[in-house]
């Protein structure tokens, strides 16, 4: 007489269930933790609402020529220039108006100089 099981129990355990469970927790936990490097931006609706907290205008046209408050001046000057502009401001902001046709990476380059001081940009859009 055979009183043994066809069906073997096998102590062997598999471990892709616990990495798609350790995996799925470590994006939900990295989309829900501040990052503590994130460019405070604000974004203006489109449908053309002003605001009257402007304090400094920064302008990049097609040319690359960069403008702070309509006057020209060099790349590299533009951090001195608005060190000087936002002194003793008690909210810094920084209105930033680019071209369409203007690369993003110098859009950028203003946010990250705004990053560093601590002031916050508004990105001018055309109403629709």
């Amino acid at each position: 007489m055979k009183l043994k099981g066809r069906n073997k129990v096998s102590p062997e355990f598999s471990m892709s269930s616990m990495t798609d469970i350790v995996f799925l927790l470590l994006v939900f936990f990295m989309l829900t933790s501040n990052a503590p490097n994130a460019l405070d931006l604000l974004l203006p609706k489109a449908k053309g609402k002003s605001t009257n907290t402007q304090n400094v205008s920064v302008t990049i046209d097609k040319d690359l020529k960069y403008f702070v408050n309509n006057e020209q001046i060099n790349k590299e000057y533009i951090e001195i220039e608005l060190k000087k502009a936002l002194e003793g401001q008690e909210k810094p902001t920084i209105i930033l108006r680019a071209e369409e046709s203007v690369a993003i990476k110098e859009a950028v380059n203003v946010m990250d100089i705004a990053n560093r001081n601590s002031y916050k940009v508004i990105l001018a859009v055309r109403p629709k």
